[in-house]
Parts: C-alpha cells; structure tokens; sequence
C-alpha cells in the first residue's frame, strides 16, 4: 500500500510542476488584452532597428545621385571611361559641389585610374576617390582642389575601383567656391582631357 500512495505521491508532485511551468511561459509570453487578444500585434513583430532602417531608406544622406537631366561636360578617356558633368553648383556655405557619372562604355571590366586619387600621400592613404579631381579659374589664376574634412578625408565619393562594361556610377567632388564673377572653370581630372564648365 505504501508504495502505491508513494507512486500517487510522486504523480502528483510531477503534475502541479507542470501547471508552475505552464503558467510561467504562459506569463513570459504576454496575456491578452480585453478583446481576446494576443497582446503581441503581428504587425510589429519586426524590430524597432529594422522598422527605421525601412522607414529611412527614402532619406537622402548625401549628393550621391546626381541631376542627369542636363550634361555640362562630356569627357572621353582612351580606354573607354567616359566622365559626365551634370552640374556645378554653388552652395550657400561657400563651396562649389560638382556632380557627374561615370561611365565604362566598353565591354570589359576596367579598373579606374589611380591617378585619380591625387598624389598626396595623405589622401592616397584613405583609398580610391576622386581627390586628384582639380578646378581652374583662368581669370583669377588660381587653381583649387577637393576639401578635406578634419580627418583629412576627401569631400568626394570614394571606393570606386572599377566598372563592369556598360555600367556606370554616380560621383561628387566638393570645392571652394571660386568668386561670383567667376561663370566658368576648367575641370581637369587626371589622364583625363580638360573640359570647361558653366558654374551656377
């Protein structure tokens, strides 16, 4: 007898810890509310990282795309690299921002030139850009050359290193303004013939 009321004992034991544990994931997994409910809405099951993320891919974070629907310059290169200035344009701040795409016209894979990047060794260092990009005031005589931030960082896309033929890639490059008199400058970009611009 006394090892059947053990046996019941035991059963017993092993019943309630299973409503204890019942209970508490029901607990950890949220009640519901007055209609019924899941407490939890579907809808949101998404975390809150990836809703901003999604809320925030229509935000511009920078000139990356440029306005292709005029042309200020055409430049070709030999191999097949084509660059194309779309505006240049003054902002309040007192600086100029070039924007422009380029482009490989030729059905190969090319790598864009290093010379490109400038011959500084201090912007060589921060990768692949657009830093030896230069403009020249013929009238004022002077010539000027794409910022750099307070780490020494180009103002100008960086990390192109080459297009697929037939593809193309959007650019900036950030300059001082030169004076207001001033309506024209060549652009001169490295291995690249020089082509004078309209400035607004």
């Amino acid at each position: 007898m006394s090892v059947w009321h053990g046996a019941q004992a035991r059963r017993r034991t092993a019943v309630a810890l299973a409503a204890v544990a019942l209970t508490v994931s029901l607990t950890a997994c949220g009640g519901t509310d007055d209609d019924g409910k899941s407490g939890a809405d579907p809808s949101s099951s998404a975390p809150a990282a990836e809703k901003s993320k999604g809320e925030d891919q229509g935000k511009d974070d920078g000139p990356t795309v440029p306005d292709t629907s005029k042309t200020l310059a055409t430049i070709n290169g030999n191999d097949g690299i084509q660059v194309l200035i779309h505006t240049a344009a003054r902002d309040a701040g007192g600086f100029l921002t070039i924007t422009g795409t380029v482009k490989n016209t030729s059905g190969e894979n090319k790598q864009l030139p290093l010379q490109w990047n400038g011959l500084e060794s201090q912007i060589k260092s921060k990768g692949r850009s657009f830093a030896g990009m230069t403009l020249v005031d013929k009238a004022e005589k002077k010539r000027y050359y794409v910022l750099r931030d307070t780490d020494a960082n180009p103002l100008t896309t960086t990390g192109i290193t080459r297009l697929d033929g037939g593809t193309s890639a959007a650019f900036f490059a950030q300059f001082p303004a030169p004076p207001s008199s001033t309506t024209q400058v060549d652009l001169q970009l490295p291995v690249m013939p020089t082509a004078t611009i309209e400035i607004s």
